[in-house]
């Protein structure tokens, strides 16, 4: 009887006691918010960090999870901080006892009795270091221990703790002081980081080396009489050095990154689909490329899988914090004339339609559209030509008279429907014939977008950074069997001047805008899509703001980073693959020729008052549009040596410096512009020449 009124008595005591606790709890709750402010982090496919932002307080707070922590370092910490902290309800009446006894032997405080808890409380919510203070804490750890767990309690130490100047918290420390996450760490580097947070500011290894190394190494001893670390390998421990500096936190993917940070709540983990070592990688071709363009000319490069849409790296500009270059603006989403990089999709539709074939000859020769006249990029012409010639070429006639069969409306409902809205003037409510060399607006990655659907059968899926669902195919663009045929053509396009041949097919397209303000280029195999842009913020002009020479040979560059995958060959037997049907033999003009020769001719590169990059022994294509032929080109009124009589000319400079270069037509009329020729560095990824082929535009 006795024995049930006890136990009676004891479970009503520790019901009221529970309650007693839980209303208190209630009544005075743990200041969390500042476990809730976290820094938010951006991560690639695999969970790797791309990108960690400070809180509004300006803090690394990195949110830190058990499992992401080498188990040295948790040994190491409850070895040292908290022994008993598995069993203990958040104080620990043991550690009291002994710090009380201690005080009372020597008559002041030889140890104190904090526990992991206790220590979280105190960061959540900084006190005095008094006796009510301590009291208080011990409330809030038991509190802790109660809401958030044992786990949960463990985490934000990990998350919370002191480790230097702005740093809090054990992955903001790995990553400040030794440049790696937390997930593998020395002795050494263990040791240290659990001594950080015992005096923050006075072990900082930047600060005071010598501090920090004895604070290191009282942590190392104190692990081997706990038996956590044999003797030798705290030895070998205390011969590793410090870190000199803090390291700069991960930066990559800058403007992705802060786009998607934006968009998400405080203390996200934001994930993406893109890859670190891809995008660390492709940052790095970037940025050595970017060191041999002269500013403000910037660049800015996707990579996306074909099979799904995921974006697998994006450089936005070569550097974000490059002020002349206006590098925090990101490029990939800026509207811009596209150039000659729509031509394919012209040639896919009519190809599709039954109004072409690739090898239908098309007459490339002055032509009139209603009150516009187009020309070739260089100003020449070249009579019959295949439309596989033409698109290898970037024929501008002949693409314009396809464009005219298929209607620019048509083209431009298309790419619609495919997700591509193609931005017109104001005032234009339906687009013309311009369309297709450049004449509308464009982003890098509605490029992307589409030329991703010429290497997965006519089939796009938009580009996605988002990693949660699959990219769904949208309406098709074309045929499969179209979409091969195009895609062959553009394989077998030349290598850009200075890449290597290699039996590895790519197929691309280069485009570069009116009077060189974009230069382009777009390539793709089986497996993965790339777009390049180079430019300047501004639009302005500039002579290496082009496709072939600047854009193409780091599209190569780039290719060669990703894992060769081939695209899937036209059959046989298919009718695109064989010979031309006789009804289309020869693609007729509907507007009629008219011979343009009204106005003197115009130097259209290099650009009046440029800069030109041109390594010794290469060439430098002069370029003119308009006037009559026979013409003549000559530099610093000395004659250049002409090859034939268009209007291209190769020029090869013998020396750096100023030149005057003078184009005179048929009839005496003549155009001069002044240019500066400089030698660029060694090893580069652009070779001299602006054009690898005299069509491009």
């Amino acid at each position: 009887m006795r024995a049930r009124r006890l136990a009676a008595l004891l479970s009503l005591g520790a019901g009221l006691a529970a309650a007693t606790l839980w209303t208190v709890d209630r009544l005075f709750p743990p200041p969390l918010d500042r476990l809730e402010r976290t820094s938010t982090f951006v991560l690639d496919r695999r969970g790797e960090l791309l990108r960690p932002f400070t809180t509004a307080e300006g803090t690394w707070r990195l949110r830190t999870r058990t499992a992401d922590v080498d188990p040295l370092y948790l040994s190491l910490l409850l070895a040292i901080e908290d022994r008993r902290f598995r069993w203990h309800p958040g104080v620990d009446p043991l550690a009291v006892l002994r710090a009380v006894a201690q005080a009372v032997r020597n008559g002041r405080v030889i140890s104190g009795a904090s526990t992991l808890s206790m220590q979280v409380a105190r960061l959540l919510e900084p006190r005095p270091r008094t006796f009510s203070s301590k009291v208080i804490e011990a409330f809030r750890a038991i509190q802790l221990e109660w809401r958030l767990g044992k786990m949960g309690v463990l985490e934000a130490y990990l998350t919370l703790a002191p480790m230097g100047g702005n740093l809090e918290g054990l992955r903001a420390g790995a990553l400040a002081w030794f440049g790696r996450e937390p997930t593998r760490l020395s002795p050494a580097e263990a040791a240290l980081l659990v001594a950080l947070p015992q005096a923050p500011a006075r072990v900082r290894p930047d600060l005071d080396p010598i501090a920090a190394r004895r604070a290191r190494d009282r942590i190392l001893a104190r692990a081997v009489e706990v038996g956590v670390l044999d003797p030798a390998t705290a030895q070998a421990a205390r011969t590793a050095a410090l870190p000199e500096a803090r390291r700069p936190m991960p930066f990559l993917a800058a403007h992705l990154a802060e786009r998607r940070a934006r968009a998400a709540p405080p203390g996200a983990r934001v994930e993406t689909t893109l890859d670190r070592d891809l995008q660390g990688a492709v940052e790095r071709l970037a940025r050595a490329e970017l060191d041999r363009l002269p500013p403000p000319v910037d660049l800015a490069i996707i990579v996306a899988e074909v099979a799904s849409g995921a974006i697998r790296a994006w450089v936005g500009s070569g550097n974000y914090l490059d002020a002349r270059r206006a590098g925090m603006l990101d490029h990939g989403l800026a509207v811009r004339s596209p150039g000659s990089t729509l031509k394919p999709f012209v040639y896919g539709l009519a190809f599709d339609a039954g109004i072409a074939h690739p090898g239908t000859l098309v007459t490339d020769r002055p032509m009139r559209f209603d009150d516009w006249a187009p020309g070739n990029f260089d100003g020449g012409f070249d009579g019959d030509v295949t439309l596989r010639e033409a698109l290898q070429r970037s024929l501008n006639l002949p693409a314009v008279q396809l464009a005219e069969r298929v209607g620019p409306v048509t083209l431009l409902q298309r790419l619609a429907e495919s997700g591509i809205v193609l931005e017109v003037g104001p005032g234009t409510p339906t687009p013309g014939l311009p369309l297709v060399l450049g004449g509308v607006g464009t982003r890098l990655i509605d490029l992307v977008h589409i030329y991703g659907a010429l290497a997965r059968d006519g089939r796009p899926i938009r580009p996605r950074d988002e990693p949660h669902g699959l990219g769904e195919p949208g309406p098709a663009l074309m045929a499969p069997a179209t979409a091969r045929a195009v895609a062959a053509i553009l394989a077998e396009l030349a290598r850009p001047n200075g890449i290597p041949a290699s039996p590895r097919p790519v197929a691309y397209k280069t485009g570069t805008s009116h009077r060189y303000r974009d230069g382009w280029a777009i390539g793709f195999d089986g497996g993965h899509v790339v777009g390049i842009w180079v430019g300047r913020a501004d639009g302005a002009a500039c002579s290496v703001c082009n496709g072939p020479g600047t854009a193409a040979p780091l599209l190569f560059h780039l290719m060669a980073l990703l894992p060769e995958q081939h695209l899937m060959p036209l059959p046989r037997d298919h009718p695109l693959a064989g010979p031309v049907p006789p009804a289309l033999v020869r693609l007729e003009p509907r507007s009629r020729g008219v011979a343009f020769t009204g106005r003197g001719p115009r130097i259209t590169f290099p650009v009046a008052g440029s800069t030109v990059l041109v390594p010794v022994g290469a060439e430098l294509p002069l370029r003119a549009s308009g006037g009559e032929p026979p013409y003549r080109w000559l530099v610093d009124d000395e004659p250049v040596v002409r090859r034939d009589r268009r209007r291209d000319s190769p020029w090869q400079p013998s020396e750096e410096g100023f030149a005057v270069l003078r184009v005179i037509d048929a009839r005496g009329r003549s155009d001069a512009v002044s240019i500066r020729v400089l030698r660029p560095e060694p090893l580069s990824l652009n070779p001299a020449s602006p054009s690898r082929t005299r069509r491009e535009r």
